[in-house]
């Protein structure tokens, strides 16, 4: 059409019946995008040391942090807390596959458990005898009997744990509770983790990938490290005082700043930005929380630290509840590798829950005593479990197809048993949970949405559960 017809061919009355249905387009758009901001967290490289702490929820949380207990190696969960009576009878004889819906014809020798187990509290919960200390607190435990993953390899399994994915390199669990939450606490963290693996996976289990550095986990020590002779590093400066370090930090900010501003948003320099001003705060917080001096002895007594088997675990977890109290978000504490019982499965799961039975049951009277188990979620687990058939003679191999963990606290049903698996313990036949959901669920203690909590990498949205996981509300009250 010509231009000097326009006028003549089309009145004002003709554009707006003509575009009318583009307004509301426009219109609609302007509302999905602030919806769409609305359910993000904050800009990872917005200015500040945790820059997503003020960030709501999805919806009423149940719990303000985790606490997550990791059982390194795979405790035997027909040992501890799945009993099978099935198993112990027919222990000696060949597990055949058409029992427990394997195409295998035959799976191997069964293995019975020496333990006893008992039931404990008002909801009956099984526990074996390994665990008296926990077993006291049966009414505050939701025990998980169907989990199920995949990864029969260490390496494997704990990435799926801990990242929800064993192929690329994920974020974990807790740089997505940092990323969606960030700290209560501008002096410390949002994520730590405590004694952390060195092996099968390292720093990929507490590491942020493709989420601002900010959100990886300060760790503190390693598995094989006793925790004692851990130690955070420069948190003191004999050389400068306080002053004349705030000085030369506001100097470098001034310089990554300016940076910063001619290059554009970077999240990774505004995460750079903020690591320093955390690094900087935490000189004032970390050395009075490393510390166990202004702790009661009756305290020190109840994680059994100062005597043996007990001593370091007790330490981790008087330490993990340090910083739960100062705010942090997620908090791992690692045994070291010492639950893969391939051998003398009996003796070594003697020996690991000594060390580590005390403790816990010290850690959930503490956290309840200081009000702060009703709004921590504690987890306990590891990245499989252990096969009902024998191997070595006396040990058992690694299964990931069924394996137990327990929660307390947080809004979790307390003297629940969730989930069961068959009369051998070999695979979930009564609500199953996967490791995607276990995690979708862990968000939702949280308050977070796991479908909605994404970030933006390589042009596509990446989420904990990628495209799976179903929250298991079920197990809370």
């Amino acid at each position: 059409m010509p231009c000097n017809n326009f006028q003549a061919t089309w009145t004002r009355r003709d554009a707006l019946r003509a575009t009318a249905c583009g307004f509301g387009q426009l219109a609609l758009a302007a509302l999905a995008g602030e919806r769409t901001r609305a359910e993000q967290p904050p800009h990872a490289g917005a200015p500040g040391p945790n820059t997503a702490r003020f960030a709501a929820p999805h919806f009423a949380p149940r719990a303000k942090r985790i606490l997550f207990l990791f059982m390194w190696g795979g405790p035997s969960h027909v040992d501890l807390f799945d009993p099978k009576p099935r198993l112990n009878l027919d222990a000696g004889k060949q597990l055949s596959g058409k029992d427990v819906g394997s195409d295998r014809e035959q799976l191997g020798e069964l293995l019975g458990s020496p333990f006893r187990f008992d039931r404990h509290g008002e909801g009956g919960v099984w526990i074996s005898e390994l665990f008296p200390h926990l077993s006291q607190h049966a009414d505050r435990l939701c025990v998980v009997r169907s989990l199920h993953t995949e990864g029969s390899a260490h390496g494997e399994a704990l990435l799926r744990l801990h990242t929800g994915q064993a192929n690329l390199v994920r974020p974990s669990v807790g740089a997505w509770v940092s990323y969606g939450l960030g700290s209560e606490n501008d002096c410390l963290p949002a994520f730590m983790t405590i004694s952390p693996p060195r092996g099968h996976g390292g720093v990929q289990n507490y590491g942020s990938a493709f989420l601002p550095a900010m959100h990886q986990a300060m760790a503190i020590g390693s598995a094989e490290t006793p925790i004692a002779q851990a130690a955070v590093s420069n948190l003191g400066n004999a050389r400068l005082s306080a002053s004349q370090q705030r000085d030369q930090l506001d100097f470098v900010q001034s310089l990554n700043r300016r940076h910063s501003k001619s290059s554009g948003i970077d999240p990774q320099i505004e995460s750079l930005i903020a690591n320093y001003e955390l690094a900087f705060r935490m000189q004032s917080t970390m050395p009075a929380i490393m510390g166990i001096q202004d702790e009661s002895r009756s305290t020190l007594e109840l994680y059994g630290i100062g005597s043996e088997p007990t001593d370091n675990f007790g330490r981790q977890c008087l330490l993990a509840r340090k910083f739960a109290e100062q705010g942090v978000r997620y908090i791992q504490v690692s045994t070291n590798y010492t639950w893969d019982h391939h051998q003398k499965v009996q003796q070594g799961s003697i020996a690991e829950a000594a060390k580590v039975d005390r403790p816990i049951a010290g850690l959930i009277s503490d956290l309840a005593q200081r009000g702060l188990l009703e709004d921590t979620l504690v987890l306990w687990g590891a990245e499989f479990g252990r096969t009902p058939m024998v191997e070595n003679g006396d040990g058992r191999n690694h299964h990931p197809q069924a394996f137990s963990v327990w929660m307390a606290g947080g809004g979790v049903r307390g003297g629940l048993t969730y989930g069961a698996t068959d009369d051998f313990g070999y695979r979930p036949v009564e609500n199953p949970v996967h490791m995607h959901d276990l995690h979708a669920t862990l968000l939702y203690a949280l308050g977070i949405d796991h479908e909605r909590l994404t970030y933006r990498h390589a042009g596509r949205d990446f989420r904990l559960t990628d495209v799976h996981g179903n929250v298991v509300r079920e197990i809370f009250a």
